[in-house]
């Protein structure tokens, strides 16, 4: 027997339906809080504030227009998969990610991936970025340690190749028909080169960002990346991870981000991490 909390005029209001309400207001809160600041937020509310409306209609028995909105709210899950494509994945991945099962399963598994990791040329990586931030050559390139990206690879050319410092210089180079796009790093390797990366919708970015750190921001809202992106206008870099950015780091904190994603040992928020602001970094920053 549900215990009865208290009453409303003729509403009897139980401990359950505290818990319910409770829940529901959580789990909004938290919709809002992932997809605030792009353009999803204004279809989310508009579709809640439809849904709130029918529900007054119905309570109303307002028979035609309840009838009317009905229709369209049987259908509304549907149009909500496909307008929130994006934010539904990064949701899902977010929940993935936060689950304890998710985290003992990459647990047990971080000695067998690690044996990739070890091979991956870390040095010779940071003094390709130490050449391009000093001649000011815009590179984008993502890392990767638990999926291939295999829709990601397949929009640029495959390579396959070790990483090694020429042949990153050599990719980004202003004359390469290869420096448009990004380098995705994968156990290890450069799977391939001049991929195209989606783009962030996210209206808090500071405006001076251009292109390719929208793009590395974008890439890690969506997928479990780290995403490094150096400006050709400034030659400054910043760090993406879980859609929030690190900038003004020294060469080796960027090492030392790059292996603490790659061996599992980063923070499990970026948000307890020391995020710059705008006003540290106030050159522009295109690229």
């Amino acid at each position: 027997m549900v215990t009865l909390a208290f009453k409303v005029a003729f509403l009897d209001i139980t401990w359950v339906d505290l818990a319910d309400i409770t829940l529901v207001a959580i789990l909004l809160y938290q919709v809002y809080k992932m997809i605030r600041g792009s353009l999803a937020v204004n279809i989310f509310l508009g579709i809640l504030s439809l849904y709130l409306i029918y529900l007054v209609v119905r309570a109303a028995q307002m028979e035609l227009l309840a009838t009317i909105l009905g229709q369209f709210m049987g259908v509304g899950v549907l149009a909500m998969i496909i307008l929130f494509q994006p934010e539904l994945r990064k949701f899902l991945l977010v929940i993935g990610r936060s689950t304890e099962l998710n985290r003992d399963f990459f647990k047990s598994l971080a000695n067998w991936s690690n044996r990739f990791h070890d091979d991956f040329d870390v040095h010779s990586l940071i003094e390709s970025i130490k050449t391009m931030k000093a001649t000011r050559t815009g590179a984008l390139i993502v890392f990767s340690r638990d999926s291939e990206l295999k829709f990601y690879v397949e929009t640029g050319d495959p390579l396959d190749a070790e990483v090694n410092k020429r042949l990153i210089i050599s990719i980004f180079g202003k004359n390469s028909p290869l420096h448009d796009g990004a380098v995705i790093i994968y156990k290890g390797r450069i799977k391939a080169a001049r991929c195209v990366l989606p783009v962030s919708e996210n209206d808090h970015l500071p405006a001076h960002f251009g292109l390719r750190h929208r793009s590395a921001i974008g890439m890690s809202e969506v997928t479990d990346t780290l995403v490094l992106a150096i400006s050709e206008e400034t030659g400054r870099l910043i760090l993406a991870r879980n859609g929030k950015f690190l900038r003004s780091l020294k060469l080796r904190q960027v090492e030392q981000k790059i292996l603490e994603y790659l061996h599992r040992e980063e923070p499990e928020k970026w948000d307890a991490m020391p995020v710059e602001t705008e006003a540290s970094e106030p050159q522009e920053v295109k690229g």
